[in-house]
């Protein structure tokens, strides 16, 4: 959603940290283009007025001007006003309150209201263990009432049973009794839209809301909406009295203006992010993270936060526990794909992790897109269970017919086969050095560390290995290997080194220990 915006403040920014000194002229050019920027992203005028001033009368401050750095300080300066603009902290739904606690939806016809009271209602089960019931107040859009209740079906979620004739107060009423007798901790009402703001639907909501007197009021406002999103926000705020925001389609071509705005209008916190079509796309916002991606600081924490949540830690202790005998087959491999994959995918990954932003064109040369992990993941799952466990059987005719199978080349099963090798080869090497590979697949520091004549002998093998083996050892391994081993990394990121995932010891399960793998069929480095 931010991304132009991104791109526009990160080039601004990045003259001042070239410069030596800065001066208030050099200051006062970046805000103008920075401002220039705002306006262009969609970003309210007076949002966008106060921010610069606020930004302005820091940076020429004297300890800015006499900083080592002044670039990186102005810097700092606009990501610390960014994130007071989005909110200072992350608020999430609050629940507490005695049950049933009754949260209203309220928002535009079209932004995605009904869906999103889906999402959050599957969210809270979920995640939250509570036990929810969704009820439609919308008795006007036809079949409204009946999208709820499919949804609630495909969520498996409770709704309310749908009565014909009643008004929204009557059903708002009769959600709140069936809450109290069924026993359910959250009853979700999603409110009637309409097109445009009438007095109509505000004193429908009105009247809900002094029946249901709801502990939170969630503002649902399309992404894509713009400067309307705005005003959108305020009418609802000072007729109704929102306690929050939801943005829907953010994962749209938006310019974030609206994302901005709302929150700095309204001084409502935006709580979370509909990032997708999936039941799970929806993200709670946090401002400090949305602020260093509009920089291009990157997302690490968020990107944690996914792995943790997707990661299948069963599977990925029966793949660490095979890792420590030597043993990594081709299942183990088709695993950590889909795992990169549930992540969000090579691109998403990337997109998550600092610099990324500044070498965009070659990532788009080097053409990352998550159709290659899909092909990847085809070719293993069109081999028998015995080729998967037993690489070595694969014959030319073996691979001819995986070829025609996953619709891929017969080049493209040899370079899976032999990324494979080498990673396996890795896999037994360091499965004769069982401290070792302890701390790599999850031992952390409860291992003595190797002793000198341990990493001697380590040498020697990893000396007999192919060098493009060595790219999937994780840093710390790395820095304790003599220099001169060649353990070339990837572009933008410290020794090509993914962040280390919760409770994984480093980097996606069965990685070896955290490093990006090298995926067959992605052009290598032009000589």
């Amino acid at each position: 959603m931010f991304q132009s915006l991104s791109d526009r403040l990160s080039g601004i920014l990045d003259k001042l940290t070239r410069r030596g000194a800065l001066t208030e002229s050099d200051v006062g050019e970046a805000m103008r283009e920075v401002r220039r920027a705002l306006l262009e992203a969609d970003v309210a005028l007076d949002v966008v007025r106060d921010f610069t001033d606020k930004v302005k009368a820091k940076a020429i401050g004297q300890e800015v001007l006499r900083s080592i750095t002044p670039g990186q300080m102005v810097i700092k300066i606009v990501n610390d006003e960014l994130v007071a603009m989005l909110g200072s902290e992350g608020a999430a739904i609050d629940l507490h309150a005695a049950p049933p606690v009754a949260i209203m939806m309220v928002g535009l016809q079209g932004s995605g209201k009904t869906t999103t009271t889906a999402k959050i209602a599957k969210r809270l089960t979920d995640r939250d263990k509570k036990k929810v019931l969704m009820a439609s107040l919308d008795t006007r859009r036809p079949a409204a009432q009946e999208q709820l209740r499919v949804l609630g079906e495909q969520t498996s979620v409770d709704t309310l049973p749908i009565v014909s004739g009643q008004t929204p107060q009557q059903i708002a009423k009769r959600a709140l009794d069936a809450g109290k007798l069924g026993g359910y901790d959250v009853v979700l009402l999603d409110t009637a839209g309409r097109i445009h703001i009438d007095e109509e639907l505000m004193r429908e909501s009105v009247e809900v809301r002094d029946i249901a007197h709801p502990h939170e009021t969630l503002l649902v406002a399309d992404s894509l909406t713009g400067q309307d999103a705005v005003n959108v926000a305020k009418s609802f705020d000072e007729r109704i009295g929102i306690t929050g925001i939801v943005l829907t389609r953010a994962d749209g071509d938006a310019r974030g203006g609206a994302a901005l705005s709302m929150r700095a209008v309204t001084g409502k916190p935006i709580k979370l992010l509909g990032v997708g079509e999936k039941w799970d796309a929806l993200e709670d916002f946090h401002p400090a993270r949305v602020a260093s991606r509009i920089l291009g600081m990157g997302d690490v924490v968020t990107l944690v936060e996914k792995a943790a949540q997707t990661i299948d830690a069963e599977k990925a202790t029966k793949i660490a526990e095979k890792m420590k005998k030597g043993i990594f087959d081709l299942d183990d491999m088709a695993e950590q794909l889909k795992q990169m994959q549930r992540i969000g995918g090579m691109s998403g990954v990337l997109g998550m992790m600092p610099g990324m932003g500044k070498i965009k064109a070659q990532i788009a040369d080097a053409n990352l897109d998550d159709g290659i992990l899909k092909r990847q993941h085809a070719i293993i799952t069109s081999m028998t269970p015995y080729e998967r466990r037993n690489p070595k059987v694969l014959d030319a005719r073996r691979k001819r017919r995986i070829a025609a199978g996953s619709g891929t080349k017969v080049e493209e099963v040899n370079r899976l086969v032999k990324m494979h090798r080498q990673m396996a080869d890795m896999m037994k090497t360091l499965g004769r050095n069982k401290g070792m590979l302890n701390r790599l697949v999850g031992g952390g520091g409860r291992g003595a560390a190797p002793s000198e004549a341990e990493m001697a002998a380590m040498q020697e093998e990893l000396a007999k290995l192919d060098p493009k083996a060595l790219e999937q050892l994780p840093q710390d391994l790395k820095d304790a290997l003599p220099k001169g081993l060649p353990t070339k990394g990837i572009p933008g990121l410290p020794g090509g080194m993914m962040p280390k995932l919760p409770g994984l010891g480093g980097g996606l399960p069965g990685l070896g220990g955290g490093g990006l793998p090298k995926f067959p069929g992605l052009p290598g480095k032009k000589k």
